[in-house]
């Protein structure tokens, strides 16, 4: 038997030495990729559970984001009311919201024909007067009951008509006509309108003239008006009013290229105002012109960014009148205005002049008149003033009862609610040849 020499002894010892020496360090390095692989695995697992919530986080907010975008552009569309060819009363630039609903709608989209389209607000009245004119009663009155319906017909396509329910007799050029008690139905405004882009507007139907400021700005709903009643030049025809105020025909509007100053135009062809008789049973002619001949419009006004709710305007409008038993009479009515409109302050400047030319004579007549208003308004309370005056020649062809009036009115109106305005309002009116009247209203509007 032999036994291993001592360097036989000396390289087992050394191999059995290496093979733990490897063994022990191996093992630790093993050890160490395996926990740091797992490791690893961990936080890529961890890293992505959080990207997941983070994305998912992110979807959730932008989801948020375009319900409320949803919400408020139907808000802002079931809002916004129609526009007519002339401009708004009370704003002098479109909010940013609705050039966003302008910006939404660049691409047209198909209209869903199982959704109602027709909107329709209501506006009324109700007054408690009396004055000191002779066999004039202390008496509550029903005023105008106005159903304003519109519908977005199309993206171009728009309608609005106005349908009033109206008591008391019809008054006109001072003959007053109907039953003092009974309710008639007017449609005192039928538009459609076709909107190009802001630089051409096209509506037809029955609208009311683009004669100066006030006509366009406030229409049949005493709600929207500062005082109990419009003007006497703006006094609709059947209650004794001057001007042709509602029109039957087209009218062309919008903007021209100007920057800052902010023109605009209108242009309008209609029937004109009835002319068989002085007095005539309805002025405006819806079905039937009595003539071949039309009456033109054209107005252009400036809005300019340096000065916010200022409007400076003027309007020229031209017909040719056949009354009855008389030549014809061609008809002239410039018109002209510096208005200045704020959420808290008004300033209404208004000037025209209506020339009746009778063909055949050399003699034309001239009914010059104005007025100026002005409000300011503290908390819930807008006192206003208010002056007017007309005169018409005593001899005028086509309303001789008109004559000179003239005269302050002074009023209080105080907003109990946002839908409910209570008016106090005192006039004195100096009349040619007959006593001066003073009149006091007390006057409750609403709109629902």
């Amino acid at each position: 038997m032999k036994f291993p020499g001592p360097l036989t002894i000396r390289v087992t010892c050394a191999l059995k030495l290496t093979g733990r020496m490897m063994v022990s360090r191996i093992f630790p390095l093993l050890l160490g990729i395996l926990v740091n692989t797992t490791i690893l695995r961990g936080q890529q697992l961890v890293d992505a559970t959080a990207a997941d919530k983070q994305t998912l986080q992110l979807l959730l907010q932008r989801i948020d984001q375009l319900e409320a975008r949803v919400k408020q552009l139907e808000a802002a569309k079931q809002a916004a009311p129609l526009s007519l060819p002339s401009a708004p009363a009370q704003t002098s630039a479109p909010p940013a919201s609705e050039a966003e609903l302008q910006a939404d709608n660049a691409v047209p989209e198909r209209m869903d024909s199982s959704k109602t389209l027709l909107r329709m607000r209501g506006f009324g009245d109700i007054t408690l007067h009396g004055d000191s004119q002779r066999h004039d009663t202390t008496a509550f009155s029903l005023g105008q009951l106005n159903l304003f319906i519109t519908s977005d017909i199309s993206e171009k396509f728009k309608f609005l008509s106005e349908i009033v329910f109206e008591g008391g007799p019809d008054n006109i050029f001072g003959e007053t006509r109907g039953e003092n008690n009974a309710f008639g139905v007017d449609v005192e405004r039928m538009v459609l309108q076709y909107s190009h882009s802001d630089y051409f507007r096209l509506a037809v139907g029955r609208y009311h003239t683009a004669i100066g400021y006030y006509n366009t700005a406030y229409h049949h709903s005493t709600w929207f008006q500062t005082t109990t009643g419009r003007p006497f030049l703006f006094q609709f025809e059947d209650r004794g009013g001057i001007l042709p105020v509602h029109t039957v025909g087209a009218s062309a509007s919008g903007l021209i290229p100007s920057g800052h100053l902010g023109l605009h135009y209108v242009a309008e062809v209609g029937n004109g105002r009835a002319s068989r008789s002085p007095i005539t049973d309805e002025p405006v002619q819806n079905v039937v012109d009595d003539q071949n001949h039309k009456a033109f419009n054209l107005a252009l006004f400036a809005r300019p960014d340096a000065v916010r709710g200022l409007q400076v305007g003027f309007s020229a409008y031209r017909d040719l009148l056949a009354p009855a038993n008389l030549p014809r009479i061609g008809e002239s009515i410039f018109a002209a205005h510096a208005v200045l409109v704020r959420s808290k302050f008004e300033w209404l400047n208004e000037v025209l002049v209506v020339r009746h030319a009778p063909s055949g004579t050399p003699r034309v007549f001239n009914t010059p008149g104005f007025y100026t208003q002005v409000s300011k308004q503290f908390g819930s309370y807008r006192p206003y003033f208010r002056y007017q005056y007309v005169n018409a020649p005593s001899t005028e062809p086509i309303f001789p009862d008109v004559g000179l009036r003239q005269g302050p009115s002074f009023g209080l109106r105080y907003d109990a609610s946002e839908t409910v305005a209570v008016k106090l309002q005192y006039d004195y009116t100096a009349l040619r040849g007959q006593p001066a009247v003073n009149a006091l209203a007390l006057q409750v509007g609403f709109t629902f």
